[in-house]
């Protein structure tokens, strides 16, 4: 792959520098048309979904604001949105997989996750030949549901009775075995330019870069990814030379993020009683070069806190201004957006890009069918025997070392 090389600044995240400066919009569909960012040759054939941008109408006329953009990911044929797991991680799941596949990686590839980024990568993975380990904790069962028509023959589902840090764990002790590579976190380059297609599509929507930009976040990495994006297109010349104040949202009291900014510290309940436990992360990538603190300073960002009353009542404002369902994390965007407006801090002319990272999923599972992943294993953290774990994980997989 000649399109880029990387650069890492003090052992921080590593960063792809493309060779196009300059970004030309193909004829691919969905996230594809983004492919001279994307660091991929080809595209991932079957995965045709991608951000749909548009400005909004009823939103901006409850609060007030004349130039309101909606990054909207999920499902929602009226506006040609068509990600199948309804939520932006699909956005992540794509390029990850396509670059492991151009890579020729026959490893397992392992993903811990609270729910999304899970059932993003297991809608995903069977459109390839690399097969997939997914290490969850209990509590997210729910949330691991694929279209009926996609197989999932090539997953496996490793359910953890513990937290989202103890599936974590559980991950990296298996990752140290040759037969498994994880698939990166923050550090994943096709996972963090696939998010910032958020921030292209957008751009070429507005014809600019946004004065503020909108998101609900767990470890940050959107943030990061939609700093990063809006860097590039900054040098691209065609869309200002200003970047975006990140305006991220976390939900309190079980907010790592917000309270490495604001202090304080969160209970050890969470994420019990969250409105959403999947923006939950003990250890986000915050001080690290390349990170979320550097993103914040960059963009003169904040982060805010909101509650889940808060969410509830922006979700229900949405629903009713818009027209669709939105997934609860997405709702905490939208709490810090009203709170924002209401305290000033946004102005009626300003230029808001809003990222609803999920949405229309009580309306696809309306119109489709679906299926729930089943564990193919549970333990609790303290009895995890990897070498036996891993022989049965082997055994429904199989794995081909490629060196």
């Amino acid at each position: 792959m000649g399109k880029y090389t990387l650069t890492n600044e003090n052992n921080g995240l590593p960063r792809t520098v493309y060779e196009k400066a300059q970004i030309d919009i193909t004829s691919y569909p969905g996230i594809w048309k983004f492919i001279d960012w994307l660091p991929v040759d080809n595209v991932l054939n079957g995965f045709d979904g991608g951000c749909v941008t548009y400005k909004s109408s009823g939103l901006s006329r409850e609060l007030g604001l004349n130039n309101l953009y909606i990054a909207f990911n999920g499902y929602w044929p009226e506006i040609n949105a068509n990600l199948n797991t309804c939520s932006f991680k699909d956005l992540e799941a794509g390029p990850t997989i396509e670059m492991l596949h151009e890579k020729k990686e026959k490893r397992i590839l392992t993903v811990a996750s609270a729910g999304n980024t899970a059932r993003a990568f297991a809608n995903a993975c069977h459109l390839s030949d690399i097969p997939l380990l997914l290490v969850v904790p209990k509590s997210s069962l729910s949330k691991l549901w694929i279209p009926e028509e996609t197989p999932d023959d090539r997953v496996f589902l490793l359910c953890v009775d513990g937290d989202y840090s103890e599936a974590i764990e559980v991950s990296n002790q298996i990752c140290e075995l040759k037969e498994f590579i994880p698939e990166g976190g923050a550090k994943n380059i096709a996972r963090r330019d696939g998010m910032g297609t958020v921030m292209l599509d957008a751009a070429f929507k507005m014809k600019k870069i946004p004065d503020y930009y909108f998101q609900a976040v767990g470890s940050g990495t959107g943030g990061i990814s939609a700093w990063e994006a809006s860097m590039r297109l900054i040098n691209d010349g065609h869309f200002g030379n200003k970047l975006p104040v990140l305006k991220l949202a976390q939900n309190v009291p079980c907010a790592p993020l917000f309270n490495s900014v604001h202090g304080g510290v969160y209970s050890k309940d969470c994420p019990k009683g969250m409105y959403d436990g999947v923006l939950f992360n003990r250890k986000p990538p915050y001080g690290i070069p390349g990170g979320v603190a550097e993103a914040l300073d960059a963009t003169n960002g904040t982060i805010d806190g909101m509650t889940n009353e808060q969410a509830e009542k922006a979700s229900e404002i949405f629903y009713r201004t818009e027209g669709v369902d939105i997934m609860n994390a997405a709702a905490i965007a939208v709490a810090a957006l009203i709170y924002n407006c209401e305290t000033g801090n946004i102005k009626e002319n300003d230029t808001v890009l809003l990222n609803i990272t999920g949405g229309g999923e009580a309306l696809y599972k309306k119109e489709k069918t679906i299926k729930y992943l089943k564990p193919d294993m549970t333990l609790k953290p303290e009895d995890a025997d990897i070498n036996e774990i891993s022989k049965k994980i082997i055994n429904k997989l199989g794995a081909s070392i490629y060196a």
